[in-house]
């Protein structure tokens, strides 16, 4: 594949993986009526894995034995850390505000990204479209809503939730460089998030139900997220990280808030409001705008 068509399909995979992690909501909000969040991501985690495993069961090998760390930080703070903080942030504080922090995301990416590698530096349209986005993700988020209310305590858990993704997509972008089967390498990372859960599983004294493996509802939901979700989604994610970049992959994570809308407009019967309308275009608007180049010294990407 030419490098012109690796971007194009790298830009494709990130948007396509969002658009599927947006209606991940709806499938989590039913489980948690039956599971805690640890044992619904615990789960997840385990499907994925095995899934990846039968898809390729062929064994890693690592170059050097030091990379085992890179793989376990982004087992921590890509599946543990990052979901962990953001189910728990969203019973302490706002579902709004934690939209609106987590839309975030790719400024936290930007800054611990470009921390590490130089040649991911962000350029003046990131910050614009980072800054038009930010406004449409407001609007949706506050849809029909007075005021902002800050809870100090559940808000910055939701940040620490950012930094965790944005050390995850810092991780993923170096182990890309080493070159490795990109499903072996999902495959390892979501076995690390599995090990790091067990001990938060026996903190919790998690225990499933086993009369709800016949519940079509739980099933249908625990496939969709561990198969689709985590397998497809984390693998999807991380082979455009490794083609396009962290930076432009993380901006990706703008389309989900949009995705959240029209789910509910569909699946849930919600009306489409004007501030829904004008949102979204800020949105796609910010997109657009973050993409576009400022220098080709500045947007130099990895092979």
């Amino acid at each position: 594949m030419t490098e012109e068509r690796r971007q194009i399909t790298g830009h494709i995979l990130a948007c396509g993986t969002q658009i599927m992690w947006g209606a991940t909501f709806v499938s989590t909000k039913v489980l948690l009526n039956y599971f805690l969040p640890a044992e619904v991501l615990f789960t997840r985690a385990v499907l994925a894995f095995l899934a990846l495993l039968i898809f390729y069961p062929h064994h890693l090998k690592l170059k050097n034995p030091r990379q085992e760390l890179a793989f376990a930080g982004a087992g921590l703070f890509g599946i543990v850390l990052y979901f962990m903080l953001e189910n728990t942030a969203l019973t302490m504080t706002y579902a709004s505000n934690v939209g609106i922090i987590v839309a975030c995301a790719p400024f936290f990416v930007a800054a611990m990204v470009g921390i590490f590698f130089k040649n991911e530096k962000s350029g003046l349209y990131f910050y614009i479209g980072f800054v038009i986005a930010i406004a449409g993700v407001i609007l949706i988020s506050m849809n029909g809503q007075k005021s902002f209310n800050l809870n100090p305590l559940g808000d910055g858990l939701a940040f620490l939730a950012m930094i965790s993704w944005g050390a995850y997509s810092a991780l993923v972008k170096k182990i890309g460089e080493w070159d490795y089967p990109t499903i072996a390498v999902t495959r390892r990372i979501y076995f690390y998030g599995i090990i790091f859960l067990i001990p938060v599983l026996i903190q919790q004294k998690a225990s499933w139900d086993p009369d709800l493996i016949r519940n079509p509802q739980v099933v249908g939901n625990f496939l969709f997220l561990g198969l689709g979700a985590s397998a497809l989604g984390f693998l999807l994610w991380n082979l455009a990280t490794k083609w396009i970049g962290a930076v432009k992959t993380s901006v990706y994570i703008y389309v989900s808030p949009v995705v959240t809308v029209v789910l509910s407009v569909f699946v849930l019967h919600e009306k489409m409001t004007v501030a829904s309308v004008i949102g979204s275009t800020l949105i796609f608007a910010g997109l657009i705008v973050s993409q576009k180049k400022t220098t080709p010294a500045v947007d130099v990407q990895e092979s």
